[in-house]
């Protein structure tokens, strides 16, 4: 594997994270209320899912990591576009998946091969969307699947825990490393968390790298809530609409919900249990604008912007948020129809705001 050594102004930021991470706390506090940084979370309300990666290029949402790097290739990343277009969409901030359960990253990591540096496109797409998000103002946030299907594809052998954890550990930390150089990370969404048994998953050790980073960061686990009588993430899913104040947090530490493609209940419980204690937890819709998270040649199926005001106005109410999946093509570009129906959808919001 080739060398990838950090640079100055990243080993400045380590340095300093590590300096104040003593002063940071790594657990949330019991509580019927948010937190301010959930409230800043609240706060944004609005978002854009950013799906872009190896699987634009095969017609698949999930590839096996054996698809050669070099099947990614751009003509551009135009993260400038997607990140201008959240903006002039009424968006507060965007969540980019840096990382799908296929484990091709979308920045140069030195702990893998199996990224942007050995592809069709170098371009570090990290790093050119949290310079997109600092320019225009928009606030970031980071996907990354926990099952990793290229460097962690034998997911019943528990013997190799140990090292997949520590690589996922130092990739979650060398992407805040890259993004803090550029704007604060506000939410990191972890996904895939069914694949392995929960207690597998390093969850303590991802939440305290984070808040000792990035301590405005949320995270949070897909499909957050359990049963009572089997929190684990091999039991059937806990739809929203059968979720209940005091249910179990499957994954724990974590700051707020989320089930794709599911709405919130109405009313929505808040309040969640671990270790006898209640968390208030809010709740993140991820919906699809069109029928595929990532592009595909033969997605043409498209939600009308007043069906997406409907779920807009559902999903956004109770202190929850929404995030759109809008998914750049083979070009590197939003598509111009995706950016049309949310220019819409914009219209529909303010006009029902001035109601």
């Amino acid at each position: 594997m080739r060398p990838k050594p950090l640079s100055i102004a990243a080993l400045f930021v380590l340095f300093a994270q590590a300096c104040l991470a003593q002063d940071i706390t790594r657990e949330p506090k019991p509580s019927s209320k948010p937190s301010k940084y959930q409230q800043a979370q609240i706060a944004r309300k609005y978002g854009m899912f950013i799906h872009f990666g190896i699987n634009t290029f095969h017609d698949e949402e999930w590839t096996d990591g054996s698809k050669p790097a070099e099947t990614y290739r751009p003509d551009t990343v135009d993260a400038d576009q997607w990140i201008r277009t959240a903006l002039e969409a009424g968006m507060k901030y965007v969540i980019l998946v840096t990382k799908h359960v296929d484990g091709f990253c979308m920045w140069n990591s030195q702990y893998t091969d199996y990224d942007i540096a050995n592809s069709g496109n170098q371009t570090n797409v990290v790093e050119a969307v949290a310079r997109a998000c600092k320019k225009y103002g928009i606030a970031l946030g980071l996907y990354y699947s926990m099952w990793d299907r290229h460097q962690n594809g034998h997911t019943l052998d528990t013997t190799l825990d140990r090292d997949y954890n520590k690589y996922m550990v130092n990739q979650i930390r060398e992407l805040i490393t890259i993004t803090n150089q550029y704007t604060p990370v506000v939410e990191l969404w972890l996904d895939a968390g069914w694949e392995k048994q929960r207690s597998r998953w390093p969850i303590a050790e991802i939440y305290e790298t984070v808040k000792g980073m990035a301590p405005q960061c949320q995270v949070g686990v897909n499909w957050s809530i359990g049963r009572p009588d089997n929190p684990d993430p091999d039991s059937a899913f806990l739809l929203p609409t059968l979720q209940k104040q005091g249910y179990p947090i499957r994954y724990f530490p974590s700051d707020f919900r989320m089930g794709d493609p599911y709405m919130p209940a109405n009313p929505d419980p808040k309040l969640f249990e671990h270790n006898r204690k209640l968390y208030y937890m809010p709740w993140e819709t991820t919906i699809c604008l069109s029928q595929k998270w990532f592009y595909n040649t033969k997605d043409t199926v498209y939600k009308t912007p007043e069906e997406l005001f409907d779920i807009y106005k559902k999903a956004t109410a109770q202190d929850n948020i929404l995030i759109l999946d809008l998914p750049p093509d083979r070009s590197g570009r939003l598509r111009e129809k995706d950016r049309q129906i949310v220019f819409s959808l914009q219209k529909l919001i303010e006009a029902d705001q001035k109601k």
